[in-house]
């Protein structure tokens, strides 16, 4: 180690190579800030954006797609992208056409619980088309960078990449377009609520009091925004016995019913603890899809069902039936 002398000044080392490729149609995105190149400097536009300009860029309209649904939550580790796959899957098999958009550049989750490994190709108009899995149409950065890069963003980096995703990709006619959001309240869920008017946000939570008490600032940020909360999930609710079928609330009873409740919003339903649902998504054939006659398929379906039976009392959903 050598310290430097008074007004020497630091030699500047050379960025680093790239040592992981990035998707190669990533230029295709318009702005990209998506490259994942190490030693790429940032546009220092990007990173400074007018603070009182930001929240008057909700011009992406997707007239083609009926209802654009938020899947959020308080706090991570609650299952948020299990609920959020499985009932895009339930409304598929109802015959809805659904597009899975995952919107956590930190962690997508989506490539691993669907089993997709491929890179999505370009369009004619220079657009990302989808991949499809179980009748969905998916897009995730995941599907673009390598697993062992990490997606290191500044905020207007993320807002950048949200708005790229809605309108550069390919979706095409859509009944649902349900949005795996990351947890907390954070940048993301904002630049969403910029970029498009929402249909609504459906929150996951767990039984536990911690779980729900981020529950509550989530449904407070939703508030703030202008978008309607359709309902909370309550994920690993109970212990479902494989042999008795005898039900063991391991963590409490009933917060989601009593947090809704209380927020004066829809219950959407309630879905078993079970070590197959997490087998389902690490395999990449999530449990509706790979066992639909399970319990807990049974209630991802009468959860979907159930958020279908709210847009219908809103006036804008067609009756559509969870089978």
């Amino acid at each position: 180690m050598r310290f430097l002398k008074k007004g020497e000044k630091k030699k500047s080392e050379p960025p680093s190579s790239p040592t992981a490729k990035e998707h190669p149609e990533l230029k295709v995105i318009s702005g990209s800030q998506i490259p994942g190149r190490q030693g790429q400097q940032p546009n220092p536009q990007q990173q400074q954006p007018n603070p009182q300009q930001q929240p008057q860029q909700q011009n992406i309209t997707l007239p083609n797609i009926k209802h654009k649904i938020a899947v959020a939550s308080g706090k991570g580790g609650v299952g948020k992208s299990t609920v959020a796959t499985n009932m895009a899957i339930s409304l598929a098999n109802a015959g809805a056409k659904v597009g899975l958009m995952d919107a956590d550049a930190y962690g997508p989750s989506i490539p691993t619980m669907m089993g997709i490994q491929e890179r999505p190709r370009t369009s004619p108009e220079r657009k990302l088309v989808p991949l499809v899995r179980h009748n969905i149409k998916l897009m995730s950065i995941g599907f673009m960078v390598p697993e062992e890069q990490a997606m290191i963003w500044r905020g207007p980096m993320l807002h950048s990449a949200i708005r790229q995703f809605l309108s550069d990709v390919e979706w095409g006619e859509l009944d649902y377009l349900i949005i795996d959001l990351p947890p907390g309240t954070g940048d993301v869920a904002l630049s969403l609520t910029q970029a498009i008017p929402l249909t609504g946000a459906v929150i996951v939570t767990t039984p536990q009091d911690v779980a729900l008490a981020d529950v509550r600032r989530g449904v407070a940020m939703f508030e703030r925004l202008g978008v309607p909360i359709l309902g909370i999930i309550e994920n690993m609710s109970y212990f479902l016995c494989p042999h008795c079928n005898e039900k063991t609330e391991i963590f409490s009873a009933d917060g989601g019913r009593n947090t809704s409740e209380r927020f004066g919003v829809a219950f959407l339903g309630q879905i078993p603890l079970d070590a197959e649902v997490c087998t389902a998504g690490d395999i990449g054939v999530p449990i509706v899809a790979g066992n639909p006659e399970s319990p807990q398929s049974e209630a991802f379906g009468a959860a979907a069902q159930e958020l279908v039976a709210v847009l219908e009392e809103s006036g804008d959903e067609d009756e559509l039936t969870i089978l």
